[in-house]
Order: C-alpha cells, then structure tokens, then sequence
C-alpha cells in the first residue's frame, strides 16, 4: 500500500503556469504607463513570415509615457507601423527615420473600467485552470486509492494537500488581480 505514485510537484506546476500565464496577459494590458511588455504580444509581417516586434528592432522606454522602437531594417518600418496600429492597444506612432515613438495616451475613466474587466476575464480563466488541475490531481488520487495503490488515509492526506495548494495558488491569482487593477485605476 505504500506505492504512492502521486506527484504534487506536478501538480503545483502546472498550477503555477496557470499563473505564470495569467501575469504575461496583465504585461499585455496597458496601464497608463509605459512597459516593454505591452508590445510584446504585437506581432510583425517580416520576410514572409509572422515575428514578435522584439525580433525586428529594439524597444525601449525614454520616458514613464512613451515607448521607443529602433527598427534595425529601414525596409521594416511600415510593417512594424502597421503592426501597431493594427495591435488593437490603441496606440499612435510616430515615425522618426529609424525610429518610431508610440506616446501613451491617458486613460479615460471608462477605458480603466473596461481593462479591469479584461483583467477580470483573464484572472477567472486563470482560476479555471487551476481549479481543472486540482480535478486532475483528485481523479489520479481517486484512480490510485481504487487500483489499490493509495490507502484512504493517503487519499485523504494528499487530497487536502492539493486543496490547499489549490487555494494558495488562488489566493496568488486574486493578489495578482487587485495589483493589476490597482495599476489600472492608477491615475
């Protein structure tokens, strides 16, 4: 009964990269600051195929409400000034020769609100993940204790382990969700 082939450490993993997920969708909303990673997910028609902006000039950020692109290849230019204005983040360019100056707008009070709600949308599909990993891990408990690897005490144990990891891992999605929001409504 000893045989215990239960992982928690994989569990813990892959709620993590729920996570971990759920904070690479919050660089990609915009705050009324400027960060590198807004234009992250912002992907550019290059040489007959689709790369990240990040591969065809450099971002940077001069000042807290501007964003910089130094575009390596003139003949890129446009396609990454398309790219941007397509993005959807609502974003101006400016073209400069090489570079292109993307001025961050201030939020109005009804775009903060409907980023809160994006970022609302993104933490429940984060918690969804979690919560679908917590299920995985308690039918593997269950499998285990039916084919008579698991004793009901170690069925117990190890499901009120992933429990409250399912709940610390919450607890982290929801902390990340007031901080982003905070940023948001950040005037």
């Amino acid at each position: 009964m000893a045989d215990t082939t239960f992982d928690i450490d994989d569990t813990e993993r892959r709620m993590r990269g729920a996570l971990q997920s759920l904070k690479q969708e919050f660089a990609g909303l915009r705050t009324g600051r400027a960060t590198a990673s807004l234009l992250e997910p912002i992907v550019v028609e290059a040489y007959g195929q689709s790369m990240p902006i990040n591969q065809v000039g450099t971002i940077g950020v001069p000042e807290p409400r501007m964003l910089t692109v130094q575009v390596w290849d003139k003949g890129m230019i446009s396609a990454v000034e398309k790219a941007i204005r397509s993005s959807g983040l609502g974003l101006n360019p400016n073209v400069d020769g090489m570079l292109i100056r993307l001025p961050i707008p201030e939020l109005n009070q009804e775009r903060r609100a409907e980023l809160t709600k994006i970022a609302a949308k993104y933490t429940e599909q984060a918690r969804i993940a979690v919560r679908n990993v917590r299920r995985d891990a308690m039918d593997e408990l269950k499998r285990l204790e039916k084919d008579s690897h698991m004793s009901q005490d170690d069925h117990k144990s190890w499901s009120e382990k992933v429990q409250k990891l399912t709940d610390k891992v919450i607890g982290e999605i929801d902390a990340a969700l007031a901080h982003k929001e905070a940023d948001i409504m950040q005037v």
